[in-house]
């Protein structure tokens, strides 16, 4: 049986497909109260599998029962793949977050699952292993080189 996380993930996830511009407004207390789960449980899902490695934008509002507008933001363009580059892997990335990056590239069809599979391998702490310090430097210098083979 599913954990709570995923369903609710894969709920959001629905509900977006089904929007013609990638954007819903949810209440907090009120998908918690559906879900039968607290608050933060719908909080926890939001920050950890809704993030910008993985395409999503979220704005929250406090009050009136904690309103959440979530964005899926497509990467459509060469541009936008330089974006990531530059903005978002920046000069280090944890694995962690490279590999909901990855992932990203893979929902929106940038990648395919087998490169999917080649860039994680490259970038796994297995891989490498025998660096001891600023792993996470040269992870982000792995994954930037691998990102502008996909702009040439």
């Amino acid at each position: 049986m599913p954990r709570i996380t995923n369903i609710i993930e894969r709920f959001i996830k629905e509900m977006l497909e089904e929007t013609e511009n990638g954007i819903i407004e949810i209440g907090r207390n009120e998908l918690a109260e559906q879900f039968g789960c607290a608050p933060s449980q719908i909080n926890y899902v939001l920050t950890t599998r809704f993030t910008p490695y993985k395409g999503y934008y979220i704005e929250s509002r406090r009050g009136g029962g904690g309103y959440i507008k979530i964005m899926k933001v497509g990467i459509e363009e060469d541009q936008d793949i330089g974006n990531l580059i530059i903005n978002v892997i920046g000069d280090s990335i944890t694995k962690n977050k490279a590999y909901h990056l990855i992932e990203g590239l893979r929902e929106e069809n940038i990648i395919s699952k087998r490169e999917e599979m080649l860039m994680k391998a490259a970038i796994e702490d297995t891989a490498l292993a025998s660096v001891t310090t600023r792993r996470n430097d040269l992870r982000a210098d792995i994954l930037k080189n691998m990102l502008l083979i996909l702009i040439r």
